[in-house]
């Protein structure tokens, strides 16, 4: 008998802790890491460098009688200088939007990994148009 009375007290003490503490208001969880942390920042100055490098070479280019090799952007970039800026723009928000998505939805990798593929990409499309009005 008390072995019975021993579990039914301890199983009641059990119970109360766990009622106590559903009831308590939950403390507020933090966000995560920081979107606009250093290694962010510098990472899309970079990017815009890129994109704007991009842009002076493409109108370069152009001028040369070279050709906008992308479909998207070509009806923008042979709209002149400010065609250029606004698909520019357009692009760089694009990407600035999916890595924020990423960044929102706690997907820190995928978004680590898309902002140096970015990266990459711009900064091959600047070296290829290098080399190709050279």
């Amino acid at each position: 008998m008390k072995y019975l009375v021993s579990i039914l007290l301890l199983c009641a003490l059990a119970r109360s802790e766990n009622l106590a503490s559903a009831t308590a208001p939950l403390p507020e969880a933090p966000d995560g890491r920081p979107f606009w942390a250093t290694e962010g920042k510098i990472e899309f100055g970079v990017l815009g460098s890129l994109v704007a490098a991009d842009a002076i070479t493409t109108q370069r280019g152009l001028s040369q009688g070279l050709r906008e090799a992308n479909p998207i952007m070509r009806p923008f970039v042979t709209r002149g200088a400010a065609g250029q800026a606004a698909g520019s723009a357009l692009g760089f928000g694009t990407g600035l939007g999916a890595i924020y998505l990423m960044h929102r939805s706690h997907h820190y990798k995928a978004e680590q990994f898309t902002r140096r593929l970015m990266l990459g990409v711009e900064g091959a499309v600047v070296g290829n148009n290098i080399a190709a009005i050279r």
